[in-house]
Formats: C-alpha cells, structure tokens, sequence
C-alpha cells in the first residue's frame, strides 16, 4: 500500500474500511448456520481451528451492531444473525449459568480448553454478555423478533450464578472456573487489575444471584492491593502490575463498559486507560525495531514461537494491531499514527481479506498467517466508541449494569437515552 496515499489519507475513510474488513471476519467468516464466529481464522478467511470461543462471539456481536449502525448490513440481517447466534447459544451447557471457553461451532456442545478446563469459565460468559447485553439494549422495538430476542438474552443473564463461583464466600473474589468433574481444581481466583472488571460489575447487579460488595472490596481490590501508583516513563499509573501489562487488561471490559468519568475508592478509570496505553506505547518506542517502524502496542496475541502475553517486562517481539487501535478513545493521535504505520508496513503486508493479520515482528520480519477473534473484535467495538460512543452508549443503559455500579460505590455520568431504536 503506497505510503503517500496513506498519510494524506482522511482518517474518517481509513477508519471506516479497518472497521468494515475487521467486522467481516464475523459475519462472512462465521460458521454458516449457527452464525457464532471461529476463535481463529487463516489470513484466506477459512476456519483455523473448528471451535467457537464465547468471548470472541460477544466481541462479534458488538461488531455486528457496529455494521448496522454504519449501513454495512441492514437492522434486519443483524436481528437475524444474532438471533440465530443466541439459539445456538441456548444450545451449550452451561455450568451454574457459565458457559465454557469453547463450544463446537455446529453442535454448540463443550469442547475442553485444557485438561482442567472442561466446565464453567465465568470471564469468558462476561465478555459474552457484554455482546449480549448491548444487542438487547439496540434492538428496543416492540416487535414479537425483538422482544423475543431480549427475553432470551434477559433469561441468560439471569441464570448466572455469580455467587456459585464466589464458592460460597461473601469476603473472598470470584473463581474463574469450576467443572462438574473437576470442580475447583483450577483454583483461579479473579482479582485485579485485569480485564474482568466486568464480571464483578455484573455479578453485583443480577437480581438473581447477586454478590456482596465486600467480594469486590475484599477480592477483586484486595482491600486496595491492586493500586499502583509508581510513574512509567514519567506516566503515573493507577493500578495493575508494573509498566502496566498486556494492553487488553484495559481493553476488554471497556469495549463496553465506560470509563469516562467512571471512578470508585480506588481509582480514576480513564486515567488508568489513557496511562496504560501511553506507557506501553513509550516502552515501544524505546525498541529500535518497533520505533523505526512507526508501530507501537503490546498485548495477548500471536508471536512468533506461539501466543503469547506481550508486554513492556515480557516482550517476546510481537506488535499486535488491536493494541493500538484499541485505545483509538485513549490515545487518539497516537493511535492514528500507528494505523497508518500499520496500514503502510511493507507496501500494506499486514491487511488482508478480514483486516490486519493478528501480529507480526519488526526484528525479524515474521507475520501472523492468522487473525483471532478476540483481538479482531476490540479493534471494530474501541474504534467504535472513539467515533460515536455506541457500545458505550448501550452498555451503559442496560439496568444490571447500573445497579452493578451503583452497589459497587461507583461514580459514573448520568444515564444516557435510549438508543434511537427504542419504542420504534
């Protein structure tokens, strides 16, 4: 791709053509007739492996909504396939409500994702809410379809046993996972900083099976263990490891969840967000490699000996383009600087039929032959946000999430109105 065309560009127009190619990898590039989107594609847009992860499909949705939105699919194509995508979901076991890592694209039954993990995976049923949740809050009609489709979304909200997997503690954190044959043997508790913020939102507004705050307070926060406050690179960083870790730490629970002006006791979400990317972006540029290149971004994503956690302290030399496109809302000038380094990497290397490959190696030239779901799916949902605020805008709307808020002493902007589509 001609590196001239590229920086005279408009943004708007690069903007809307990442989006687009990154959003057919789940429409075109999903399983035919239960519409969930593979974990993993090859660059050519075939399956790269025959199973469905249940947080790729809620990072889908978002994506299919964004489409609607933007006029790439009509309202009614969308309503179809996420209707079709919530039958198949009907179809998975679930386990105390959770579903599991993966299930099987056309029967929708579990597949293990480890020897040990072959039962409820809690963090993976709340990316997937996440989707849900805002498909329920888009399509607000009172049709028979639209209804029907928020009943069924609704109903497996509401059978999550969120304190299940506390393991009957109201002190303590959540649990990743548990398994019927296993049953705790992973002994995973969830607590931060990470990318699971979402889960305790959640679990403290079921109305079904909701958990005390002290299980946030005392598990997630570790009753303030999980600030940070130390300066990288002359950047302060609220919480979290050291230099900040893998990017999407901050990236997946704010895919929907709003941090703009959202704060608790123990931090200022934006802050953190926009401190988390500026100082993965500076280790970055301390890399000869990547900063001849012009492309910054750190996270969970292919590289070249397999996938791996990249970050700042264990930098196995892989540039993801979902970190830096993902923090489009926190870092937007740097962000367009590295989509455009990204889009003119060796005359346009790095983009195929269903966007940017999922990473590649400055050093040594190596490139992903695949895309990933999870990575595909933040790069359409934070652009996104950047651009209109939908996700955000829906997310926030939903009642589960306020009252998750509310009961968890967060301080957040008022309501935001009904999408357009309510009451239509």
């Amino acid at each position: 791709m001609d590196a001239t065309l590229i920086i005279s560009a408009d943004l708007d127009s690069l903007l809307d053509d990442v989006q687009q190619r990154t959003f057919r990898y789940f429409w075109d590039g999903a399983h035919a007739q239960s519409g969930l989107p593979y974990d993993k594609c090859l660059l050519d847009g075939t399956p790269g492996i025959d199973a469905i992860s249940i947080s790729g499909t809620g990072f889908g949705l978002m994506a299919i909504l964004v489409a609607c939105e933007r006029g790439w699919i009509t309202s009614d194509e969308a309503l179809v396939r996420i209707t079709t995508i919530v039958e198949s979901l009907e179809l998975a076991p679930r386990y105390h409500g959770a579903f599991s890592h993966f299930i099987n694209p056309a029967t929708s039954a579990m597949i293990p994702f480890s020897a040990l993990d072959d039962g409820g995976d809690i963090v993976e049923t709340t990316l997937l809410l996440q989707g849900l949740i805002c498909a329920r809050e888009y399509f607000a009609a009172e049709t028979i379809s639209e209804k029907s489709l928020r009943t069924a979304i609704t109903r497996l909200f509401d059978e999550v046993e969120w304190t299940w997997y506390t393991r009957g503690k109201t002190d303590g954190p959540i649990y990743w996972h548990w398994s019927p044959i296993n049953e705790w043997a992973m002994n995973l508790p969830i607590t931060g900083w990470n990318e699971a913020l979402s889960t305790y939102v959640f679990a403290a507004g079921s109305d079904t099976f909701p958990i005390d705050p002290q299980n946030y307070h005392c598990g997630w926060a570790r009753n303030g263990a999980m600030k940070n406050g130390e300066e990288y690179f002359g950047i302060q960083l609220p919480l979290g490891e050291p230099m900040g870790g893998p990017l999407f730490l901050s990236q997946y629970s704010f895919c929907a969840l709003n941090p703009r002006g959202l704060s608790d006791r123990y931090a200022d979400y934006w802050r953190q967000a926009v401190a988390h990317s500026r100082i993965n972006r500076a280790y970055c540029l301390t890399v000869p490699e990547y900063a001849a290149a012009g492309v910054w971004g750190l996270t969970a994503s292919e590289a070249q000996a397999g996938y791996a956690a990249n970050s700042p302290l264990v930098d196995f030399g892989a540039i993801a383009p979902s970190a830096a496109l993902s923090s489009f809302p926190f870092v937007p000038g740097h962000a367009e600087e590295a989509l455009r380094a990204l889009l003119a990497y060796e005359n346009g290397r790095l983009v195929n039929r269903f966007g940017f490959a999922d990473a590649f190696a400055p050093k040594t030239g190596w490139v992903a032959s695949t895309y990933i779901a999870i990575d595909q799916g933040p790069i359409v949902a934070m652009i996104e946000n950047h651009r209109s605020g939908l996700l955000w805008k829906l997310f926030m709307a939903a009642p589960e999430v306020r009252r998750g808020l509310d009961r968890l002493g967060f301080r957040y902007p008022a309501t935001p109105p009904k999408h357009k589509n309510a009451g239509t």
